[in-house]
């Protein structure tokens, strides 16, 4: 599983063994705070937590990639395809269970995250 989050466009794109399997748009981090570039293995993946930073906000199909940043769902999917997160990538929940549903049957050691520009 390859997933490319693009920032500049808001969208990820879901590659498995190769072949373009979703495109989705998503939410990045809003002024003020970043999300993190570059290409991370998740190093947890948790089917419902709840945020201990920000107020136990949900966070549905939680990939997580680099100490608290994590790919997850959002109820706030109005925003999705714009910059609105504190540097986590939201997705809607139907597509955080389709990704979380991936990388459970082919593993987090074989799931690649890569964040660009």
């Amino acid at each position: 599983i390859v997933a490319k989050v693009n920032l500049s466009s808001q969208r990820m794109d879901v590659y498995v063994d190769g072949a373009p399997r979703y495109s989705w748009p998503v939410s990045t981090a809003r002024a003020g705070y970043r999300t993190p570039t570059g290409t991370f293995r998740p190093t947890a993946v948790v089917r419902y937590h709840r945020s201990t930073i920000y107020s136990g906000s949900p966070m549905p199909y939680s990939i997580f990639f680099l100490r608290g940043y994590a790919i997850h769902g959002s109820y706030e999917i109005k925003y999705l395809g714009r910059p609105a997160s504190h540097g986590c990538i939201r997705l809607a929940p139907s597509n955080a269970a389709a990704l979380y549903s991936l990388v459970q049957q082919h593993g987090a050691g074989n799931t690649v995250i890569k964040i660009s520009y």
